[in-house]
């Protein structure tokens, strides 16, 4: 799989000019399945699965890529570095924190407040293309773009309803979702400034060198270096997995198609997670699909499809 990533030039990439939302949807696919991985991880503080599962994927990245991205860094200024520093600590680290933390707050329910509110990630990913990129949004997108979040929502809430646990807890897991959301949707337009200089292998490289630093004085601020030393092996080989599936893997395919895709339309392609994830609730947990939840998959799926193939206005 890595080796499938190493040319940056040739077919894959002439593919990618065209194709690179189909990259971003297999990304946000593979992301809709860490969730099952992530299972055996419970009783290790969010900022210890962060920072192990970033580190493990720079060592197996390191002796095929560090060559190249010696050679790549050498063209970054001081606002790119600043850009660098942002993915790590926003994107790679504080953002999946708070998600999890989120989540702990509502007893794990998979469709909850917090998932609603992770849906809004695309608004801000795409307020901060128009802001940062300068993207413009054409009345042709922005319909569409609606009617792909609120079509999200049909998806992943078949009664309509949200879960919600009653008490303070429930506003604190909201407030953390939208920092959450806020964070990831922030980074794609971050991506794309970085990935105007610098190869998808450099920058996922780059995301993965510094985003267990922040992790890791996260871990020391709150007193839980002590469960790095904690990790099962069982565990270790979740990490593994999810490296190599939905983490240093998934980031990889998702920068690939990111180069060529606007940060507008990554964000609606990324609502593939919602749908996908629900299909997964049905093939593995054999929970029925409603009947809102079908044409809702099928409503994102045609609006991502039109999204990413209308013209540049």
């Amino acid at each position: 799989m890595l080796l499938f990533f190493c040319p940056e030039r040739g077919f894959f990439m002439k593919k990618a000019n065209k194709t690179g939302p189909i990259f971003i949807m297999i990304a946000s696919f593979l992301w809709s399945v860490d969730g099952l991985l992530r299972r055996s991880l419970f009783s290790l503080p969010a900022a210890t699965v962060v920072c192990l599962e970033h580190v493990v994927g720079l060592v197996l990245m390191t002796p095929f890529y560090l060559k190249r991205v010696l050679k790549e860094i050498r063209v970054l200024n001081a606002k790119e570095w600043l850009v660098v520093g942002i993915l790590g600590l926003f994107s790679g680290a504080l953002g999946t924190i708070f998600y999890t933390a989120a989540l702990a707050k509502v007893n794990f329910i998979q469709f909850s407040v917090v998932v609603l509110l992770q849906q809004l990630q695309p608004i801000w990913a795409i307020s901060m293309a128009a802001i940062l990129l300068r993207e413009k949004i054409s009345k042709k997108f922005f319909v569409w773009a609606i009617l792909a979040i609120v079509a999200s929502y049909f998806v992943t809430f078949k009664d309509l309803r949200i879960n919600v646990t009653p008490g303070n807890d429930t506003l604190i897991a909201a407030i953390f979702a939208l920092l959450a959301g806020v964070m990831w949707g922030s980074t794609t337009s971050f991506s794309k400034i970085l990935l105007r200089k610098v190869s998808f292998i450099t920058a996922t490289y780059l995301r993965f060198l510094v985003a267990p630093i922040f992790a890791l004085i996260i871990l020391v601020i709150f007193g839980q270096t002590a469960s790095l030393a904690n990790v099962t092996l069982s565990q270790w080989g979740t990490l593994l997995a999810i490296t190599l599936t939905t983490g240093m893997v998934a980031q990889l395919i998702y920068y690939f198609g990111l180069r060529k895709t606007e940060g507008k339309v990554s964000a609606i392609c990324e609502l593939v997670f919602p749908a996908s994830a629900v299909i997964i609730d049905f093939v593995y947990f054999k929970n029925p699909l409603s009947v809102t939840q079908i044409l809702g998959t099928i409503v994102v799926l045609f609006s991502i499809y039109k999204v990413a193939t209308l013209k540049n206005d």
